[in-house]
């Protein structure tokens, strides 16, 4: 890419950014649409403009996002929305730290040097002249002015150790005060136990379970709630709400049809074949009403066979005290492992109830199968990015596809080409991979939600960085480079290290095209808004629709974190090689800041909150990046032949230190609550039978009250046990 294509891409990106942001001024402030900038605060019952000034600036959204504070966040989006900000501001304070040396002292340095640069040692594959005398590249080999480079490796590594420490006493603060909260919160007074033995003969496996929580803790047990296979009641119970749903939208459409002309109005007709579209023509509202009535008797009695028939090795126990559950959830409850586990209880809504009966060794065995395959992911994965880095090259397009050669000639598509098409189709390349690692992540049995998202970030950072910075590394070199590793095997490691600085420019415009376009379209919900318009218009006809048309989703951890974990990966690994990738990054982590302040005040609504339990996630993710720079500063010093790259070594070794401590002193609290924080008194005495009631899986709830319909039906076991 030439400095012309890369000023088009950058200008472009800004353009499309600000027209993002006047049409957000502009379409937020009307009625309609609300529900889409808005829902957040609906939702809450609060007033889309309580607390702001209406305002048609298009850069007022920017004074709220500086004036919330903390408090705000955790109160619209809670702790965990929170501590993702800690972790943007910790990324912007590495960037802007490291800036304030690498900036004043390696630009000078390297462009007051008077080197003849080899093509090897470009930044830009020999076309962008311009930053290639900005950069580590224009420093020969050997050179003294290497010293200030290898100084300023140093000073990142420091600075992200200072920051990440603040950060994470102030996560652990802010975990602290959210438990030791006086508003009691159901799972605080519950544990979930896993790998139950085999009922004793003339027992049930409630009375097992209650009998060897009673012994163990006499006095502050409250009660069990087996879990049981909910297969076939959950299939019933969808099917009901299905046909619920199209009750009430059959019903508003017969009264919508009333008016003068037609005071009867016309009733809807169905067909009850496939899809209500093959089959007998019926009346629409009177076969839904049998479909529910007949379902309804139908799924009374399931409820009935799952709970006495369908028990399973694996229970929800409440105690009558936070204390209790928080000291049982961390103690070893039989000499065997595999026995009796139990764990602290996730918030009811992110239980994964399938996976909570998986045994000890099943739920292993899955463990490192999925590590096997996504393994095989990520290695095959690499084959088509590294193609789609070497292909989407001018060069290698006009080499490999003639036929595009007319086209590609042209000035301005030329131009618009080398600006785009690699990061286009890098981003589009990288969207279909989510979905299944989450997948991947909750079939190794991991039994929350949140714990799920968390396995599947990982997974997804590890790729990403392997596939994308390393992959389009090594692959923007592939063609150029194969030749001369045949021809002399032994120089891949030199020629591997070299070609790292050969794709700064792809880096640089591939940061810019995410922060302008992607916080654009963010911000502006353009997307959003026309899917909820056009639902509306042609499609939703009940509340209740209207309602899951715009409903917002949650801020989307799984990918948003390792998405911008990539991106620090990046500018941290070229701080010290392209400096000037420093105040894309740093315009990156601000912009996503000021943007998703305003989107986790007004738009998102959290799906789960498990209190911060994010961060040791990001904290291990963090200090992977910063090892990943120390090694490639290590390899990249001594390609430049520099007699000092073994002062360098200490680095890696001082950061697996700094994280050893780290997790020692802190992760403790993020896997388990602190008694000390368990004891403080709670505003009011909690209502355990409302905690019982909320674990209860809707499937099974039933019309009349939840614990009724357990009692007896585990009374019935117990009475048909005792009778063999």
């Amino acid at each position: 890419m030439d400095f012309s294509s890369f000023l088009t891409s950058l200008a472009t990106s800004f353009i499309i950014f600000l027209v993002l942001m006047i049409l957000f001024t502009w379409l937020k402030r009307r009625p309609g649409n609300h529900v889409i900038y808005y829902p957040n605060r609906i939702l809450k019952g609060m007033d889309p403009y309580e607390g702001f000034r209406v305002s048609r600036n298009p850069f007022a959204w920017i004074r709220e996002a500086l004036s919330s504070t903390e408090a705000d966040v955790i109160r619209m989006s809670g702790v965990d929305t929170a501590v993702y900000f800690v972790f943007l501001s910790t990324a912007l304070g590495i960037l802007v730290f490291s800036g304030l040396f690498l900036l004043p002292v390696l630009l000078p340095v390297a462009a007051t040097a008077h080197t003849v640069m080899k093509a090897i040692d470009t930044t830009s594959n020999g076309t962008f002249n311009d930053l290639d005398k900005l950069s580590i590249g224009h420093i020969e080999e050997k050179n003294v002015r290497l010293w200030a480079f290898l100084i300023a490796t140093y000073w990142v590594s420091f600075a992200a150790f200072f920051l990440l420490w603040k950060a994470y006493k102030h996560v652990s603060s802010l975990r602290a005060d959210a438990l030791m909260s006086p508003d009691a919160k159901n799972e605080q007074f519950a544990v979930v136990v896993r790998d139950i033995p085999s009922v004793p003969e003339g027992q049930t496996r409630k009375e097992q379970v209650d009998t060897y929580f009673k012994t163990i803790y006499p006095d502050t047990f409250h009660r069990s709630l087996v879990v049981t296979d909910n297969k076939k009641v959950n299939k019933i119970y969808d099917e009901l709400e299905g046909f619920r749903k199209k009750l009430t939208r059959a019903e508003t459409i017969y009264a919508e049809s009333k008016g003068t002309a037609n005071p009867e109005g016309t009733r809807p007709t169905t067909k009850t074949g496939l899809l209500g579209l093959l089959g007998k023509k019926v009346d629409a509202i009177e076969y839904y009403n049998e479909k529910v009535k007949e379902l309804s008797l139908k799924l009374e009695s399931e409820q009935k066979v799952t709970l006495k028939d369908k028990q399973q090795s694996a229970a929800v126990i409440f105690f009558n005290n936070r204390v209790t559950a928080a000291a049982a959830s961390q103690s070893l409850h039989d000499a065997m492992v595999d026995t009796w586990t139990v764990v602290a209880a996730p918030e009811p809504r992110q239980l994964l109830w399938t996976n909570l009966s998986k045994n000890f060794y099943e739920r292993q065995i899955r463990q490192y199968v999925i590590y096997f395959i996504v393994f095989l992911t990520i290695f095959f994965y690499m084959i088509p990015i590294g193609l789609i880095s070497a292909l989407t090259t001018l060069a290698n397009l006009k080499k490999y596809l003639p036929f595009l050669k007319p086209v590609v000639d042209q000035p301005r598509i030329r131009t618009l080409l080398e600006a785009y098409l690699p990061q286009l189709a890098l981003i589009l390349f990288l969207a279909l991979l989510p979905s299944f690692l989450l997948f991947l992540s909750k079939a190794e049995g991991i039994p929350s939600e949140s714990h799920a998202q968390r396995a599947a970030s990982g997974k997804y950072f590890y790729f990403s960085v392997l596939n994308v910075f390393i992959g389009v590394t090594v692959g923007s070199a592939l063609f150029d480079t194969f030749k001369k590793i045949q021809e002399k095997p032994d120089s891949t490691i030199a020629l591997l290290a070299k070609s790292l600085p050969g794709s700064a420019t792809f880096f640089l415009t591939f940061v810019a095209l995410k922060f302008f376009v992607g916080y654009g379209l963010e911000l502006s919900r353009l997307v959003p808004l026309i899917i909820f318009h056009i639902k509306k218009k042609y499609l939703c006809k009940t509340e209740a629709e209207v309602k899951a048309a715009w409903a917002p989703g949650n801020l989307g951890y799984a990918t948003r974190f390792p998405n911008d974990m990539l991106v620090l990966t990046i500018v941290i690994c070229y701080s010290v090689i392209a400096p000037i990738i420093i105040p894309f990054g740093v315009v990156y982590f601000g912009l996503g800041w000021l943007v998703l302040r305003n989107q986790a005040l007004k738009v998102y609504v959290p799906s789960y909150e498990s209190y911060g339990r994010m961060w040791p996630h990001m904290f291990n993710r963090i200090i992977a990046a910063l090892i990943l720079y120390q090694a490639t500063m290590v390899g990249y010093f001594a390609a430049k032949q520099f007699y000092y790259t073994p002062i360098l070594i200490p680095l890696p070794i001082l950061s697996l230190v700094f994280a050893f401590i780290c997790t020692k002193k802190f992760y403790r609290f993020f896997e388990s609550t602190a008694l000390d924080v368990a004891c403080r008194e709670l505003k009011e005495t909690p209502n355990l039978e409302a905690a019982f009631r909320s674990f209860i899986p809707p499937s099974l709830s039933g019309e009349k009250a939840g614990e009724d319909q357990f009692e007896d039906a585990h009374a019935q076991d117990a009475r048909s046990t005792s009778m063999v």
